[in-house]
């Protein structure tokens, strides 16, 4: 994003009076930032880029990773893993817990919920050995992962974010991009295993300590944290009306404020500020030439519907254009994204939301690559007329 929009905390208002979910709230967290999915806007910054402790918000990416390797057909949700001694030495019963037992086989499925809903570390632990054969091994993927995303200030040496030393850190900014890739890469799935205020394992019940379940409208995630060396985090979501807000707050000393700052934060960002429509999902916006495929084109639509965000009551005033390295080169898979939206509007930074090919376009033979060289010959040719 070329520039982030950075909004000042006012003072706390009196408790007198009910506060007024349009005036930004007092947010005393050291990193903050409030991202509009829809638009790619920033509705608020502070020290986004700076990089801190992320606790259990380290499982985001752990359920990003095996959400990654599920939709290309590499883990299977009836796979189960087991639980070895070696793991259940040194993690049964530390921190938040599925009390997994020794030796104990347990679906991937029952591992998400427990990571997702419980948070639970041994879960985490035997998920990561399960699909990697190590732990090391399975934090390369996370961050690859990472640098995939243009996570610039991420690095995972867990699985589960117990305290290492600061090894493990992340930045506000860019958990906002991890989670906004969870949820739009992977829809079915984060309906299935967010949003849940409770789980239940072994006959033991535990709630889920998202703040906004249960208070928030639409809230459907995404994830608590805390150690005694990260303080209390918090990654939330909020969709309302086909709109989605995600926010991150890290670094709180106590989880009073994590509560009721995350509250009404979440309110401000619909109070504050109006959606308006301007892209639907799977609309065609352009199409881009193709070299070396079975096809000369591939059409460029958008993978999920777009809106532009303004303060309440301003009207939507907005330019649109496509941008992409031409030409694109074979093959190309059906959703990679190939192109982007940028969306100018007088005032803002300059947005850039991806667009995506609407088919695949194979490698081409020798009658394509033929074909566009008597393209590129007689094109000249044309122009001159």
């Amino acid at each position: 994003m070329a520039t982030i929009a950075v909004c000042a905390p006012v003072g706390a208002r009196s408790h007198d009076a009910p506060a007024d979910p349009a005036v930004m709230p007092e947010i005393t967290a050291p990193a903050a930032y409030m991202v509009d999915v829809n638009s790619g806007r920033v509705l608020f910054a502070r020290d986004a880029q700076r990089r801190f402790v992320p606790a259990s918000l380290t499982k985001i990416m752990t359920s990003y990773v095996a959400f990654e390797l599920i939709a290309s057909g590499k883990l299977r949700l009836d796979q189960s893993f087991v639980m070895r001694p070696e793991t259940f030495r040194q993690w049964h019963g530390v921190g938040s817990t599925m009390f997994l037992g020794n030796n104990s086989r347990t679906t991937v499925a029952d591992l998400l919920e427990g990571i997702v809903t419980v948070s639970a570390n041994d879960a985490c632990i035997v998920l990561a050995e399960g699909i990697a054969g190590s732990v090391p091994a399975f934090t390369a993927m996370m961050n690859a992962e990472v640098r995939k995303l243009g996570m610039r200030n991420t690095h995972y040496n867990t699985p589960n974010g117990w305290m290492d030393q600061g090894q493990t850190y992340v930045s506000a900014a860019d958990l906002a991009t991890l989670s906004t890739a969870l949820i739009t890469r992977h829809g079915d799935l984060y309906r299935r295993f967010y949003g849940h205020e409770r789980a239940a394992f072994n006959g033991i019940e535990q709630q889920n300590h998202n703040p906004l379940y249960g208070h928030t409208a639409g809230a459907d995630g995404v994830k608590t944290g805390f150690t005694g060396e990260a303080g209390y985090g918090f990654v939330g979501s909020v969709a309302r009306d086909g709109r989605r807000i995600i926010f991150v707050l890290g670094g709180y000393p106590r989880p009073v404020e994590r509560t009721e700052q995350s509250r009404r934060f979440a309110e401000w960002g619909f109070a504050a500020w109006d959606s308006h429509p301007i892209v639907g999902a799977g609309v065609k916006l352009g199409t881009a030439p193709v070299q070396g495929g079975t096809a000369r084109s591939v059409d460029l639509i958008a993978p999920r519907g777009y809106s532009i965000t303004v303060p309440h009551g301003e009207g939507p005033h907005y330019t649109l254009a496509i941008r992409y390295r031409a030409p694109l080169t074979a093959p190309i898979a059906r959703g990679d994204e190939v192109a982007s939206l940028i969306v100018r509007a007088p005032g803002q930074p300059i947005e850039r939301l991806p667009l995506v090919a609407a088919r695949d376009v194979r490698v081409g033979g020798a009658l394509d690559r033929l074909r566009d060289g008597f393209a590129a010959m007689i094109k000249p040719a044309m122009i001159k007329r």
